[in-house]
């Protein structure tokens, strides 16, 4: 009876470990969407978001000059569907992409990349679509989690945030 208890906890052990770590309960940073509809047309970004922990982000984590993921673990990616949008001006046609930004103590860039399924820290800059200047604005107090959210949104336009530590970065989007 003793060793069929064992048998049956180390079985029930088994079984419920891959569990937990579908919940995303053990993840360090978990997934996160941010949608938003512009009429008929839809822009939803799939990323994942990893939090402070302590750790200077912007100049550090995040160093200036080089090109960043947005986010953590598999590249976050950006999909347009029901029609075209502008972004900053610049046009993106429905369909799926990968987004990167290019932060520096003078100001960001939205880099719209083709190229997708792609871990997060795989970049070929041959395969950009666009890339637009970022406002930059101070956040009043630190945010711990990264996020990426529309706001401001008025019909057919939306602001497209990333916030992190007390960086708020955004770009305007517009359904055509």
């Amino acid at each position: 009876m003793n060793r069929r208890s064992m048998l049956l906890g180390l079985v029930a052990g088994l079984c419920c470990s891959p569990l937990m770590a579908q919940t995303g309960e053990a993840m360090a940073s978990p997934p996160a969407k941010a949608e938003v509809a512009l009429g008929p047309v839809k822009v939803t970004v799939d990323y994942h978001t990893p939090l402070m922990r302590g750790r200077k982000i912007m100049g550090g984590l995040v160093p200036y000059g080089q090109v960043w993921r947005t986010g953590a673990n598999e590249a976050t990616t950006f999909v347009v569907s029901g029609g075209d949008v502008s972004i900053a001006g610049k046009p993106v046609a429905a369909g799926s992409y990968t987004i990167y930004t290019l932060p520096s103590e003078t100001g960001w860039k939205l880099i719209i990349s083709m190229e997708t399924g792609q871990w997060g820290t795989e970049y070929h800059a041959d395969r950009d679509l666009v890339r637009v200047d970022m406002d930059v604005h101070k956040l009043p107090a630190p945010q711990e989690k990264m996020s990426i959210s529309f706001e401001s949104t008025v019909g057919k336009r939306t602001d497209m945030h990333v916030k992190w530590e007390t960086t708020d970065v955004s770009v305007p989007i517009l359904a055509k």
